[in-house]
């Protein structure tokens, strides 16, 4: 065989590599993809976000008047709020309709005195945000109005409910899209938790 020959052999087998490399490289992400949709370990509502170890990008926002808790009329949400303390954030409306499913959840968790719980009202109407509190009861020790989603935005909410998990010293620590369950709270806010004050959380 000629010289010739074996240059146009080792280019066919070159080109027919590069052809299926694409084709290769896609099979193998599609096979990614699968395994992490299909994992049943794997909570698919808690998604990474890019602010996660980065200041919480707090707004000072208006009051939901009329909103009470013990008595009292609830402050307006403003970066001052979570300050010093382990805060949740929980972005919510009256319309929402897994909001009012995971509410019991939040009214929970506002009972822990390791946690500070406030509130994003979130493109809605504050008779309804009221009508919502005052038959759910209100876990909020702040409340901010977001009518246009604006807070929302910075924080980059996919989706409400969301909760965000903010240190004392108001580094985003832990991030969850949609209602909390037994399960994302066992297995994400509990133990973020745990690991942000060194301590057992309290469930309930």
């Amino acid at each position: 065989m000629s010289s010739t020959d074996n240059t146009g052999s080792s280019g066919k087998r070159t080109r027919l590599v590069l052809a299926a490399l694409p084709l290769a490289i896609f099979a193998g992400m599609a096979a990614i993809f699968f395994v992490m949709l299909t994992d049943p370990d794997r909570d698919t509502s808690e998604i990474p976000s890019a602010l996660i170890g980065t200041k919480a990008p707090y707004r000072d926002l208006e009051p939901l008047a009329g909103a009470m808790k013990g008595g009292a009329q609830v402050p307006a949400l403003t970066a001052e709020s979570g300050k010093g303390k382990l805060t949740l954030v929980n972005f919510w409306a009256s319309w929402c309709v897994p909001c009012r499913q995971e509410h019991p959840v939040i009214l929970a968790l506002s009972k822990d005195p390791r946690l500070n719980v406030v509130g994003v009202n979130y493109k809605d109407g504050s008779e309804n945000a009221l009508r919502f509190l005052g038959e759910l009861g209100n876990p909020f020790s702040a409340i901010g109005l977001d009518p246009v989603g604006k807070m929302a935005i910075d924080w980059g909410v996919y989706g409400i409910p969301e909760s965000y998990l903010v240190g004392p010293d108001g580094t985003i620590l832990y991030k969850k899209v949609g209602p909390f369950d037994d399960r994302s709270l066992k297995d994400g806010l509990y133990p973020a938790i745990e690991k942000a004050l060194g301590t057992p959380a309290q469930a309930g």
